[in-house]
């Protein structure tokens, strides 16, 4: 049985952590959306057709929105966990009577909640530029929470993984930022020549910005089913792997 008690105080002390480099957390991200509907929206989306019938500034939206939501996830829950075994503070939990569901709900739960805090900051700031809508948003909302939470376990993975502050950010940076890069977020892959398309399908990303697209307009480069069953095995795979750790040790108790 899970003990909710000790889920909501690592969740709580995560969000404390939050709470106290808000204006920092919250600031970085509106800029660089900004900079990216003012260049790509603006100047260059002045020059393009609509696509699918959708204006280009408003396609772009939830690639750029699936672009924050892949970074900020990995990053907060990366960081959440790689500071209580940088610090010691790790054997601590790991002698308290609280389970690994108690430990990961609490800490992927936060890193989740900083990046719906986020994704909701970054739809408001894309209102000032572009004019967009969400043709099922009860679907959007479960999509993004599904997106934040794999990533978020993912970023878990990482924070054990990582043996510096180095390797923290060596996935997001050279692997999560070209492969969203190359998945879509600025263009429909309907638009490239074979046999890139094909190439394009290979990018688990690519299914990860179609699904959200699909839940704003209604369109989408593939099955909408198959995007959310990609995500949904991905957060199963990284939970696995978690409930693996957490019964070998691995990097630990070492």
């Amino acid at each position: 049985m899970i003990n909710f008690r000790s889920t909501w105080a690592i969740y709580l002390n995560e969000l404390a952590r939050f709470r106290r480099t808000i204006f920092g957390s919250l600031v970085g991200p509106v800029l660089t959306t900004s900079l990216y509907f003012i260049v790509f929206g603006a100047a260059i989306g002045g020059r393009m057709t609509d696509i699918g019938g959708v204006e280009y500034g408003a396609f772009i939206v939830p690639g750029l929105l699936m672009l924050t939501l892949l970074s900020e996830s990995t990053s907060n829950a990366s960081f959440g966990i790689y500071m209580p075994r940088f610090t010691g503070a790790i054997y601590e939990l790991l002698s308290a009577p609280v389970g690994v569901a108690e430990t990961l709900i609490g800490f992927v739960g936060a890193a989740a909640t900083k990046s719906l805090i986020l994704a909701a900051v970054i739809l408001v700031t894309a209102m000032l530029f572009v004019d967009y809508r969400i043709a099922h948003p009860l679907l959007a909302l479960l999509y993004i929470m599904l997106v934040a939470a794999s990533f978020s376990l993912l970023g878990f993975i990482l924070g054990i993984w990582a043996e510096g502050f180095e390797k923290l950010q060596l996935v997001p940076l050279l692997i999560l930022t070209p492969l969203t890069f190359l998945g879509g977020t600025f263009y429909s892959i309907d638009m490239l020549a074979e046999p890139w398309r094909t190439v394009a399908l290979f990018n688990p990303i690519v299914y990860l910005v179609s699904g959200l697209r699909w839940t704003f307009y209604g369109q989408a480069d593939v099955n909408i089913l198959v995007s959310f069953g990609v995500t949904a095995l991905f957060l199963a795979v990284c939970v696995t792997i978690i409930a693996v750790i957490f019964r070998t040790g691995w990097r630990l108790r070492s």
